[in-house]
């Protein structure tokens, strides 16, 4: 029998966070590359946060995902067939792959290039998410030592990396998170000075404990209430990076809340948002130094590896339920 390349599907738009009933997974003949191309065997599929956006409808930085199309996603695997001079069979890459067996891409698709061993960690720490944790920090946030910085998903992929970095810098960390186990991972594993459990009361006050001084940076994954707790601390100059909105399950109508413009204005703090895709060419510089803080021992992160393709369709829910533990992947190989 002729193998075929399975593939999750998107079928239906959510009115808010995605449920296994808005994909299918199809089947389709497994593609040959033309000149220029490549195909890819995916090992590795990768769980964003980001997909609820990139399934929504409304406005967004990148186009919405077709219906019928096969969800957008990075992925890592092996070049199993190459029509490009620049990539040979067995080289190990991720990319812009999708929810699929197998991935017949031109060569732009590729973000990186890793090794058999780095595939999982090219989705997460070296891709991405560590991507994201450092120039956002870096390029937004532009930490001093001794400043103090708040977290959002302090135990996520990003917010975990986030606050490593920020500690390796000199700064003094608040981690935010949710349930004792990942408020007591956020300080034993990565390093946080304090870490504040949402789940238990009140934020506001927690905050007000650790920062007496106020918030120097608040790195925001999650929008909604968290965020309400945190602004009101910010001290003179913070800045505020926007690099999420987990906590707002849909946009239409548009959720109201309290305004933050008197304290930026007041705190004279800047609110800027932040977009891994307009950075790709600080990808190399990105990497290097993560390398160099990892072969160090200095940064540490954690998988939520789930397996097989059908895991898919319930994958990005269970994100948002918060019930992964680290990086969220499916093992496909």
């Amino acid at each position: 029998m002729t193998e075929l390349n399975r593939q999750v599907l998107l079928t239906s738009r959510p009115a808010g966070i995605a449920q296994a009933e808005n994909f299918a997974i199809g089947h389709a003949p497994i593609q040959q590359p033309a000149p220029g191309q490549i195909l890819v065997r995916n090992h590795y599929l990768s769980i964003e946060p980001a997909m609820r956006g990139w399934i929504a409808d409304a406005g967004n930085y990148a186009a919405p995902v077709a219906i019928g199309s096969v969800m957008r996603s990075l992925a890592s695997g092996e070049v199993v067939a190459s029509a490009h001079p620049d990539y040979t069979v067995g080289e190990h890459v991720s990319g812009w792959f999708g929810w699929q067996d197998y991935a017949c891409v031109a060569a732009d698709q590729v973000v990186q290039r890793t090794t058999a061993a780095e595939m999982r960690a090219s989705l997460g720490i070296l891709g991405i998410n560590g991507m994201t944790a450092y120039l956002a920090l870096t390029l937004v946030g532009q930490p001093r030592a001794g400043e103090t910085i708040a977290v959002s998903t302090a135990a996520g992929a990003v917010g975990s990396a986030v606050g490593q970095i920020a500690r390796i810098l000199g700064c003094r960390t608040i981690g935010i998170a949710g349930g004792p186990t990942k408020v007591r991972r956020c300080v034993e594993e990565y390093g946080y000075d304090h870490a504040v459990d949402y789940h238990a009361g009140n934020v506001e006050a927690a905050i007000a404990e650790h920062a007496p001084e106020g918030i120097d940076i608040y790195f925001d994954n999650v929008a909604g209430a968290i965020s309400d707790s945190v602004l009101p601390h910010l001290a003179q100059r913070a800045r505020v990076i926007v690099c999420g909105t987990a906590s707002i399950d849909r946009w239409d109508p548009w959720p109201m809340g309290p305004r933050v413009e008197r304290h930026l204005l007041v705190k004279r703090a800047r609110m800027e948002g932040f977009v891994i895709f307009d950075h790709l060419d600080r990808y190399a510089e990105a990497t290097a130094q993560l390398r160099t803080w990892i072969s160090q021992g200095r940064l540490t992160w954690r998988e939520d590896i789930l397996e097989g393709i059908e895991a898919c369709p319930a994958a990005l829910a269970g994100l948002y339920r918060g019930e992964n533990d680290g990086k969220r992947l499916v093992r496909l190989v």
